[in-house]
């Protein structure tokens, strides 16, 4: 494949259309599982301010962590091997970012349910949180390297089609770790 080969709109269409196609049916999924667990969220809504933000954020930290590799891959710095310490830099730079911002977000979420609905404890909260993000970006993570890695390896640019497949995998994680990590904390 030539470098301008990829720029090509039939190119384009045909390696993103069926992949977006895959991941659009998938990405219902995390709504069927959502209304599945609609009772512990009813009953601890607090919890439902921790949704929109641990699906988003999910795929965020995958979507940073990918582009990394991805750039790491075309200036040929990226090797695969679990020696990298590069690699593994990254991956820590996600983790502590991850514990910041599930930190943050467990005492926020406690913070606005005090004011909108009836508070979880804020000890709670905040290891849902945390428990659930830290979850959620090691599994983000993996997901990366391994879509990195197909794509490099079906001669895909992993620019195109990283970032789609782990933002639409996180959001469906997400909605599975918060309700597992809720489920087995209350």
């Amino acid at each position: 494949m030539s470098d301008l080969g990829s720029w090509r709109t039939r190119t384009i269409v045909a390696t993103m259309f069926p992949l977006l196609l895959v991941l659009s049916v998938l990405e219902m999924g995390s709504g069927f599982v959502l209304e599945s667990l609609e009772a512990t969220y009813l009953d601890n809504p607090t919890l439902l301010v921790l949704v929109p933000v641990m699906i988003g954020m999910g795929g965020n930290l995958g979507a940073i962590f990918s582009a990394r590799l991805s750039t790491r891959l075309h200036l040929g710095t990226l090797s695969f091997d679990p020696r990298d310490e590069t690699l593994w830099a990254n991956v820590a730079a996600v983790m502590l970012l991850a514990a910041t911002v599930f930190s943050a977000l467990g005492v926020a979420a406690w913070v606005v349910g005090r004011t909108v609905a009836e508070p979880m404890p804020l000890v709670e909260l905040f290891v849902i949180s945390v428990v659930s993000g830290l979850l959620l970006a090691a599994l983000a993570v993996v997901i990366s390297v391994a879509a990195t890695y197909v794509s490099y390896r079906r001669g895909l640019d992993p620019d195109d089609t990283t970032i789609p497949v782990v933002t639409n995998v996180c959001d469906i994680l997400g909605v599975v770790v918060l309700s597992v990590v809720a489920t087995a904390v209350l």
